[in-house]
């Protein structure tokens, strides 16, 4: 499993993408919860809740500074 840090225009971290073996992408926010999923099979990117919110990779709109 890999992990990208992503952060602001401040150099704070305000989240992290993990791709898992099977290549599905997680999007966490900086406290680890998870915001969402992309799913390169199908090629959408669902919330956190399993929904579609886009065909295509989005996963990182998805994380914002909630700070």
């Amino acid at each position: 499993m890999s992990q990208i840090t992503i952060k602001d225009r401040h150099f704070r971290i305000i989240g992290y993408i993990e791709t898992r073996t099977d290549g599905v992408k997680v999007g966490k926010d900086a406290k680890y919860r998870i915001v969402g999923y992309y799913e390169p099979k199908s090629n959408v990117t669902k919330d956190a809740h399993y929904r579609i919110v886009a065909h295509g990779d989005i996963l990182s709109s998805l994380i914002t500074d909630a700070s």
